[in-house]
């Protein structure tokens, strides 16, 4: 399961909440237990890109980085049996696919940082919501290929 339909209206509203910068977080989940906690977490891109362009050049609207602190909370919890089910983030004014970027980003060494995730993708075009995707790593193709979760943006 990518998100619960509760954690995908949180996903959604942080999205266009954070429009039009890119929102960014995860949902972990507890091995053997129903248990999931919903974590929205802080786009640090644009401190990232005015400390050093060159090394940095995309802002928050093109890019996320999860702030640092949010990633220590994240080892935290899993130090206490929590996996990382779902790392989700927002697309600006173009689609829910899974980018080159993405793909680069998820991976650690030719490998993916958390080969069960799934990874969902939001579409947010003009300030609305314009439907999501998710994505999983899919060993023997090695890549991220679509996992069959589609959202259809409600009618306005």
């Amino acid at each position: 399961m990518a998100l619960t339909p509760e954690e995908l209206a949180r996903v959604e509203a942080q999205a266009v909440e954070e429009y039009p910068a890119e929102g960014c977080g995860v949902v972990r989940a507890r091995a053997g237990t129903a248990e999931r906690l919903f974590r929205p977490c802080r786009n640090s891109q644009d401190e990232l890109n005015r400390k050093d362009p060159e090394r940095h050049p995309r802002n928050a609207r093109t890019a996320y980085y999860i702030d640092p602190r949010d990633l220590l909370t994240i080892g935290r919890r899993e130090a206490e049996g929590y996996r990382v089910a779902t790392i989700y983030h927002s697309h600006i004014d173009t689609g829910a696919y899974f980018s080159e970027t993405d793909k680069r980003n998820a991976l650690v060494s030719g490998e993916p940082a958390y080969p069960d995730a799934i990874y969902v993708v939001v579409s947010v075009m003009g300030g609305r919501l314009d439907g999501a995707n998710a994505f999983g790593w899919d060993a023997a193709k090695r890549d991220f290929v679509p996992v069959g979760f589609t959202v259809t943006s409600p009618a306005p």
